[in-house]
């Protein structure tokens, strides 16, 4: 659905109108579309919904399920955007939020760049992958596979160490100096944004690892979108899977999102079932968020926090003790205005 912008120039006496008004439409012209992040957790995984697609110019096939607002059908932004989601993957959305827009030129690469414009409404959407929900297109794909160095349950990723710190210092190198309407040069925002030489890892600031990688050229997106600085490097890792579009910095910023949010709200129950014990709930929280926390501190701050409250039930697990069942205390929720999970993950050093 093609929009056009008000506020067309009119061609002056002194300066003949050489375009036709046919082409000035076109370069007017916007279409808007919609675009949604749909984040679950399976088997202690954080999974992300992504449509395939025929390969482009450097492989990629992911794409997040999108497609066009058009208002004669749709009578809201959302009311579109769920029902795109449920014809591509058969998929009713339940808890979703408007996350970003993204409007940059060049997002859709074209080689003359005289399609007309797309501006997509990005939401994040929370939801379960148990039993896939009626999914019927489409498939679950562990978010890490796209961003593998924001995974540090095991401890710091070792691709930050042997591929992504070496090349950003190389590549920081090359102009030390801020550029204008940039306050931190480039090597002090590679350690600020990856935690390079000592400085503290900060799990929330996933879009601007990525948009550093992408302007360092080290995402393959960016010799895709013919960015001078991926043409600098003649040998480039893979940095994990690179997506259609611009989807790869949308999933990012939903991360970011609900890395944040997982904080001071209790979105975090959206991905969980109605039943589960407190074990479970903390492998779903370090999927999200990337470290291993403490036991004992995290089970002491979701019970201390009231966040949940025991069923009477329990779970037996294969070999081992019984576990106590839990469910989401909705009455917090009237009881405090930001009822999340404070996790204080360990310091997340080289």
């Amino acid at each position: 659905m093609n929009m056009e912008l008000s506020g067309r120039r009119k061609p002056t006496p002194d300066k003949p109108h050489r375009a036709s008004e046919a082409d000035a439409d076109q370069a007017l012209a916007v279409g808007i579309g919609l675009n949604a992040a749909i984040v679950a957790v399976a088997d202690n995984e954080p999974v992300a919904l992504v449509v395939r697609g025929e390969p482009d110019s450097i492989g990629a096939t992911d794409v997040l399920p999108f497609g066009p607002f058009n208002p004669h059908e749709h009578r809201t932004l959302e009311s579109g955007l769920r029902a795109w989601v449920h014809d591509q993957t058969g998929l009713e959305l339940g808890y979703a939020e408007q996350l970003y827009t993204f409007a940059d030129r060049g997002r859709h690469t074209d080689s003359a760049d005289d399609a007309p414009h797309i501006v997509s409404i990005g939401y994040l959407a929370l939801t379960q992958a148990v039993g896939h929900h009626g999914l019927t297109n489409g498939m679950w794909r562990s978010w890490y596979k796209y961003f593998p160095w924001e995974d540090w349950r095991r401890g710091r990723p070792d691709i930050i160490s042997n591929e992504i710190e070496p090349r950003l210092k190389a590549w920081a190198e090359k102009t030390t100096a801020a550029k204008p309407g940039q306050s931190v040069a480039r090597l002090d925002r590679a350690r600020i944004c990856f935690g390079l030489d000592g400085m503290a890892w900060d799990e929330e600031k996933v879009l601007e690892r990525f948009e550093l990688l992408y302007e360092s050229g080290l995402a393959e997106e960016a010799l895709r979108d013919g960015r001078n600085a991926a043409r600098e490097w003649s040998e480039r890792p893979k940095l994990g899977l690179p997506m259609q579009s611009d989807h790869r910095r949308i999933l990012a910023t939903a991360i970011s999102r609900t890395r944040a949010k997982i904080k001071y709200r209790p979105v975090v129950f959206e991905l969980m079932p109605d039943e589960f014990t407190l074990y479970e709930l903390q492998k779903a929280v370090e999927a999200i968020l990337g470290p291993h926390l403490h036991k004992q501190n995290f089970r002491r701050l979701v019970e201390g926090a009231g966040l949940v409250e025991p069923t009477g039930e329990v779970k037996t697990r294969t070999g081992g003790r019984p576990a106590k069942l839990f469910r989401f205390r909705r009455d917090v929720l009237l009881e405090r205005p930001a009822p999340g999970v404070r996790v204080s993950a360990p310091p997340a050093r080289n």
